[in-house]
């Protein structure tokens, strides 16, 4: 989760949760029965040959996990509504066109609040346990990993979704786990290579900030990096961010790396994760250090930016911000993707596809993301139709893992024309580009191009 890297508007309601709240994570196991999924054979002519979990000659089912918006209304500024309905039109689709390889789709929907673990695991106990789902997907999100590891490891069921890191994906069996977008971890190696050719941290110290959740891609992924580029490098620093909006803790922190760093001579600053780039890590960095460039390792600050727009705050702390993303807004509006997305929701719910560029009041003074919950859908459930229908007949998971594994470029529908997986790469998004917030793009901000959209797979 919306981008081009994800979708239409970049996971907004979802993501600003995370950056508002810094969602609490928990240790709680998956509340596991011990159920396991039954074990395939393999002839000896190379395919499994048993039928997954969730598969039978005439069916499919498929597990849609959906944000419970109820749950964080009185935290975001948009909303989505009538979800189910719209990941009921692609599906609908695929079973008006055939199914996939004569099977149909058969769609289990459950809702979940993404504040903590527990909403998320008792999805995954749900979907897999009792409705024994052959897959699951939707916008199921989990920040400590459980319920994703729940799905995949715990119940062994195909997961395709979005919001996860690498280190996520990792705990499951390979290919399992099909992330549309692009982890923070290769996020992080893309926007370096885009930085280094353009020269930008060329005589600075940078130094690295994140969460103590990203502490791992900060360690293993930003600060390698960084020393790749040959940069100097400041103080690093880990702030505790907790589960609740009470961060004076971090915050205070916050205070002793920016003295660190001010006396280091500090010039930029990567922020790693969506904790540390939320508005009130930024709005003081910025203010004690107004010239500083920052580098974020994800395009959901948009979200901030714009609000900080919307509230009247100059200069605003995310302008010139700079990340890695895909097509911008109307370039996305404009391409075939978005094309062939909208007829499909059109078609089978007969209201008119909004594109992203549009506003569209919901109740309670709240913005509704109806473009957004178009672009997912079609991205998730397009992706999984295309991996299933690859398969063929014997779909079960080693047949599944087998064909991602040798898959090579795949259709997006959510973002640009450069996506693929194979062996160890299990997110797909290829298409980026560096860019900087602007606070004068539009009515609210947005995001400005500093180079052409490139397929970077970004190894």
């Amino acid at each position: 989760m919306v981008v081009r890297r994800e979708s239409g508007t970049r996971l907004l309601g979802i993501r600003a949760v995370v950056a508002t709240m810094a969602l609490a994570t928990f240790l709680t196991a998956c509340g596991s029965s011990g159920k396991k999924s039954s074990v395939t054979t393999t002839t000896g002519g190379g395919q499994s040959t048993a039928l997954g979990v969730g598969v039978t000659p005439t069916e499919i089912k498929l597990g849609v996990a959906l944000i419970d918006f109820n749950c964080v209304k009185d935290f975001v500024d948009s909303i989505r509504v009538d979800q189910d309905k719209v990941y009921q039109a692609f599906i609908d689709d695929i079973n008006a066109k055939g199914g996939i390889n004569g099977r149909k789709v058969s769609s289990v929907y459950d809702t979940y609040c993404p504040i903590g673990t527990a909403g998320a695991l008792g999805v995954c106990t749900k979907l897999t346990e009792d409705d024994k789902v052959f897959a699951v997907t939707g916008n199921f999100f989990d920040s400590s990993g459980d319920g994703q590891v729940c799905v995949a490891k715990q119940h062994q069921r195909v997961l395709v979704s979005f919001n996860l890191t690498q280190a996520i994906m990792d705990k499951a069996p390979p290919g399992l786990i099909i992330y549309p977008g692009a982890t923070n971890e290769r996020t992080t190696r893309v926007v370096l290579q885009l930085l280094q050719r353009q020269r930008t941290l060329a005589g600075k110290k940078v130094a690295a900030l994140g969460a103590t959740q990203q502490s791992g891609v900060v360690n293993g992924t930003v600060l390698p990096g960084l020393r790749k580029l040959g940069v100097q490098l400041g103080t690093t620093g880990i702030l505790s961010v907790t589960g609740s909006t009470d961060q004076s803790a971090a915050l205070t922190q916050l205070d002793s790396f920016i003295e660190r760093w001010k006396g280091e001579g500090v010039g930029a600053v990567f922020l790693s994760g969506n904790e540390v780039s939320s508005s009130q890590f930024v709005t003081k960095l910025r203010g004690a250090m107004p010239k500083v460039v920052l580098v974020v390792d994800n395009t959901d600050v948009k979200t901030a930016g714009q609000d900080a727009t919307k509230a009247g705050i100059k200069p605003n702390p995310y302008e010139g911000i700079l990340s890695a993303g895909g097509p911008l807004p109307l370039e996305y509006d404009q391409s075939a993707n978005w094309k062939y997305c909208a007829a499909i929701y059109e078609k089978y719910t007969g209201k008119r596809a909004p594109n992203s560029q549009e506003v569209i009041p919901g109740p309670g003074g709240k913005t509704l993301e109806t473009n957004a919950s178009i672009n997912d859908a079609c991205q998730l459930i397009t992706m999984f139709r295309d991996i299933a229908t690859r398969v063929g007949k014997n779909l079960n998971n080693a047949n599944w893992t087998t064909t991602v594994n040798s898959f090579g470029h795949i259709d997006n529908r959510g973002s640009g024309p450069y996506s693929s997986l194979h062996t160890g790469k299990y997110d797909a998004e290829d298409n980026f580009r560096l860019e900087a917030f602007d606070s004068s793009v539009g009515t609210k901000g947005d995001w400005r191009a500093i180079t052409p959209v490139e397929n970077t797979p970004g190894g």
